[in-house]
């Protein structure tokens, strides 16, 4: 403290704290901080562990080499608790030596530090974090799941506890109102105002608490936002109520404290709730991959490594089912590799020696070794995670359209309450009559209809939307939906089931369809299954030999019948004449050295494709398709839903794409189910995911559809285009609504209780209102 121009302290630490900040003219932080206090520096500032963020174990895994040489880290900062923190750390990292990026998350305490490991040691940026208070470890995904959890049960406990109290508050609210209580003795009557007042207090005082904090804050960084009109108008009620209670004029409207906290309350709630990351998305992405792979030494034996401490050229061994997770080239040993996480497509794909394999695909069915090419930190799925990180930092954030006009709103209301309060007593001068007339004011202008204007009718549309099988993450979603007008979408799995099935058949001669049947149901290959299910033959014989060639084909022997199916390329191998130039996938057969058939198969369209794309089209949004399929497969789906497509793409240029039409000024959907797909969904304003597509694609979803019909887009998109109507519909009610209620009550027309009606009747207006959301979706 200061006194008598004296600087006095707690001790040594906070005075060390004080000389950095006036040594560095950053002493305004005390003007920040206000009357808050911050806690000594910890005892680790003197260094007992800083030698540990310099060790080569913790660089190597939580530090990040750019390409310009300069070293990034994720940071978790303890003791942040307002804007002022933040701003300190960011001034005193940035006046490190050495430090050439410092931010700092206030909402998560996240920071991110890029610097010159030439000029600064990571053990110095964190020391100098210490020296003012604060501490800084690894980011580590587990507190921020704990930190959202615990935010979640604070919510829930403050809405049970005003609901508890709003549903019994109303019971007496609506007795009074029909005039149960008409002709009470006083004495009673006032019983019944303590219950309310009971009722109230705690509901405004703790379940409230979030708007006191909200309106604090938001006055603090000079912004007037909607948490102080909420905590402006129900704190007017609330002290008026105590005074008729107290001096037993006048009418209590405890009823009123209640229902606009509640409400309102409920509405945030929402948006705890869609905090979509409970889990960090990326580490999720990475933990689900092994963090040993088995290397094989200059004999021959293998031993488990770390992945971080993987070198190129060293031989990683594969087993079957074991996941590639790091990229390389194959030197020993071919196999069938499945794909489908990084390209989105269901076939696998037949690797041999001295091609490559990469990150994120499995290995189904062989020994396989390889050599490293690149190390684990710039492998693909590394990579991935990296630019997916990037992704969600950068995404937009989007304010609810009724928080853009609370500022606003607030202000004119306040203003004009205070000089209807002074106009009053001026001309009458009545204290209680000056007092009555600017809560009429207040109440009457009492943010619950402009409060609920969105919450109501983003709950329901959320409601029935989850009806529907369609979850929205955030409430706020809602309204960036109804606003983009680009879709994008993924083929596979998206638009299309991702199972072959048989589109057409060429026959060369005449054969047993038993025969085929018996060869296919004894193979799991996705093709295989297909052509099963084409020729629907109920117990097929059993082969008395058969052989099963990965990624080429089958050779069986059918009730003495040589059988050979497969690839076009494993029958050339096998002797057999055939040709085909088409552009589907093909499965031969040949029956006693002789071609019989040749099936034709495609992944076929979703059901309701077409017409989903239609409708979607009606409701102004361009469609474009994305996939890393070829060319010909893609221009035969976009033909035939008559939209625009790119082909052959990798996950990163999908992304690219998605950024290019943010440039050119579109707000964009993004559809897809697969981890090829996450950095597009992470780029795009609106990420939809099927229900079971990857964990990946879910986890950076703002949109789930459980049920994969492409109707369910069209269906989420009309919705969430009919509660934005809405939306703006219950703020042009609730502005009409105060544009002919405030004049009357400056004029000392409405008496606090008629106030409180007209509130009431103006929330019911827009709860009906919202409800129409529900009848326009049938």
């Amino acid at each position: 403290m200061i006194r008598d121009g004296e600087h006095h302290f707690c001790c040594k630490g906070c005075q060390q704290v004080f000389h950095l900040l006036h040594d560095q003219g950053l002493t305004s932080f005390y003007e920040k901080l206000g009357d808050q206090t911050l806690h000594p520096p910890s005892d680790s500032a003197s260094g007992e562990d800083l030698e540990h963020f310099d060790s080569e174990g913790f660089l190597r895994r939580y530090v990040r080499k750019r390409p310009d040489g300069l070293l990034e880290v994720s940071l978790i900062l303890e003791g942040i608790h307002c804007a002022a923190c933040v701003w300190l750390n960011e001034k005193v990292l940035h006046r490190l030596p050495g430090v050439v990026e410092a931010t700092i998350n206030y909402s998560t305490n996240k920071a991110k530090v890029v610097w010159d490991p030439h000029s600064i040691k990571l053990s110095r940026i964190v020391e100098a974090i210490r020296s003012i208070g604060y501490d800084a470890h690894a980011y580590d995904p587990s507190l921020q799941e704990e930190r959202a959890l615990q935010a979640r049960r604070d919510y829930y406990a403050r809405i049970l506890v005003a609901v508890f109290a709003t549903m019994n508050i109303m019971w007496i609210a609506i007795a009074q109102y029909v005039g149960l209580f008409t002709g009470m003795k006083p004495e009673y009557k006032q019983i019944l105002n303590v219950a309310e007042f009971v009722l109230a207090t705690p509901t405004l005082f703790y379940s409230g608490w979030i708007f006191f904090k909200g309106a604090y804050y938001g006055l603090k960084n000079r912004f007037v936002n909607m948490d102080l009109l909420i905590a402006t108008g129900a704190t007017i009620v609330y002290l008026y109520s105590i005074w008729a209670m107290v001096t037993n004029k006048g009418e209590v409207y405890f009823d009123s404290v209640t229902m606009i906290i509640t409400f309102v309350l409920v509405g945030k709630y929402l948006e705890v709730l869609s905090k979509k990351q409970a889990v960090d998305t990326i580490d999720r992405l990475l933990g689900s991959y092994p963090t040993q792979v088995r290397v094989i030494d200059t004999q021959g034996q293998g031993r488990l490594v770390p992945v971080e401490q993987v070198e190129v050229g060293k031989i990683v061994e594969l087993k079957p089912g074991e996941k590639v997770v790091i990229d390389g080239r194959i030197v020993e040993g071919a196999g069938s590799f499945d794909e489908s996480s990084l390209t989105g497509e269901a076939l696998p794909v037949y690797k041999e020696v001295g091609d490559e394999v990469v990150s994120g695909s499995i290995c189904l069915d062989s020994l396989v070794r390889y050599r490293v090419e690149r190390p684990f930190r710039e492998s693909m799925m590394s990579q991935i995670a990296r630019l997916l990180e990037e992704s969600l930092n950068k995404r937009p954030k989007i304010e609810a359209l009724a928080n853009e006009l609370s500022g606003f709103f607030s202000l004119i209301i306040l203003t004009i309450a205070l000089l209807t309060f002074g106009g009053w007593y001026y001309v009458t001068g009545s204290l209680e009559e000056a007092l009555v007339v600017a809560v009429s004011v207040v109440v009457i202008a009492c943010p619950c209809a402009l409060g609920l204007a969105t919450p109501m009718a983003t709950l329901v549309g959320i409601g029935e939307a989850a009806k529907r099988g369609i979850l929205f993450k955030e409430a706020a979603y809602l309204e960036t939906m109804a606003k983009a007008d680009t879709l994008v979408l993924d083929k596979t799995g998206t638009l299309t089931r991702g199972e072959p099935a048989v589109v057409a058949e060429e026959r060369f001669a005449p054969f047993d369809p038993a025969l085929i049947a018996a060869v296919v149901t004894r193979s799991n290959h996705p093709i295989s299954r297909g052509i099963a299910a084409y020729l629907r033959v109920k117990n097929p014989p059993v082969p008395s030999h058969f052989v099963e060639i990965k990624a080429k084909g089958i050779e069986a022997v059918v009730n003495g019948h040589q059988i050979v199916a497969g690839s076009v390329a494993f029958l050339q191998e096998r002797g057999i004449s055939i040709e085909y130039r088409g552009e589907h996938t093909v499965f031969a057969v040949a029956i006693d050295g002789r071609l019989v058939a040749l099936f034709e198969l495609d992944d076929p369209l979703r059901e309701g494709a077409g017409e989903a794309i239609v409708k979607i089209k009606e409701l102004g949004l361009a469609v474009v398709m994305l996939t890393g399929d070829s060319p010909q497969v893609a221009r035969r789906i976009a033909s035939i839903l008559g939209i625009e497509y790119r082909a052959g793409l990798l996950p990163q240029e999908k992304a690219a794409f998605i950024d290019d039409l943010h440039a050119k000024g579109h707000i964009v959907i993004m559809a897809g189910d697969g981890i090829n797909d996450s950095l597009a969904l992470a780029r795009s304003d609106i990420a939809i995911a099927m229900g079971s597509g990857a964990d990946i694609a879910l986890s950076v979803s703002d949109v789930i559809l459980l049920e994969e019909r492409p109707m369910k887009l069209y269906e989420a998109i009309r919705l969430s285009q009919r509660v934005y109507r809405i939306i703006k519909e219950n703020l042009a009610l609730s502005l009409i609504y105060n544009t002919i209620a405030l004049p009357l009550a400056i004029l000392g027309y409405v008496n606090p209780l008629v106030a409180a009606l007209a509130m009431s009747l103006s929330s019911l207006a827009v709860v009906g209102n919202s409800m129409r959301i529900k009848g326009g979706l049938k």
